[in-house]
């Protein structure tokens, strides 16, 4: 396996599911991740509630149907009823990950930072922004040099860069990246405060 050996992959499997749930607290909580007070940020869950929601409900009813199934044979139901409760709690974590960690502007700082869920977590470079828009896209061929951040099997905002940044995969996998796309909830806000950040930011 690239950029990790495997030995550290139980590691990073346990790290995701603490994040997970620490997700969960901040959700909550109703706190947000890595914004700093008065930032500007940008959600990017609205395309996925309702199927993250449809997925949970049929996983209930999966552990329903199960607990009935085999109420016959105790220890295999409690095994099973742990395994269905696990995965309820990993599917609404998912959501609580990308609810609680939006996109983050820092117009002082000079950078976007782009994520989703708990791991992916792009910052890229005001100066190395060459254009940003609002771009509705569907499909998605994977391609060398770009990063495609889809929610709901879509994106809505195309930043194109100057120089490449280093996406770093889930398995630490390194790529250099010069398209990155994503979604967001009010595209046409993101894009607008990106551009007045980038005019604010420009050295004369």
């Amino acid at each position: 396996m690239r950029g990790r050996s495997l030995a550290t992959v139980p590691w990073l499997l346990l790290r995701h599911e603490l994040r997970l749930l620490a997700s969960l607290w901040l959700w909550a909580a109703r706190r947000t991740h890595g914004a700093a007070e008065g930032l500007p940020v940008f959600g990017h869950t609205r395309g996925q509630g309702p199927m993250m929601w449809g997925i949970t409900f049929v996983c209930v009813v999966e552990s329903v149907m199960m607990s009935l199934l085999l109420r016959d044979w105790p220890t295999v139901h409690h095994v099973v009823l742990v395994l269905d409760v696990y995965t309820v709690v990993f599917v609404v974590g998912l959501h609580a990950a990308s609810v609680v960690r939006p996109h983050v502007l820092d117009p002082v700082g000079g950078t976007l930072r782009v994520r989703r869920a708990v791991h992916v977590d792009v910052r890229i470079p005001l100066e190395r922004i060459a254009s940003v828009r609002r771009e509705l896209r569907a499909a998605h061929e994977p391609a060398d040099g770009e990063l495609n951040l889809a929610v709901g099997l879509q994106t809505s905002v195309t930043v194109e860069l100057t120089e490449p940044v280093v996406h770093v995969g889930f398995f630490g996998r390194r790529r250099e990246v010069r398209v990155v796309r994503c979604h967001a909830d009010d595209p046409a806000a993101l894009v607008r405060a990106v551009d007045q950040a980038r005019e604010g930011y420009a050295v004369p």
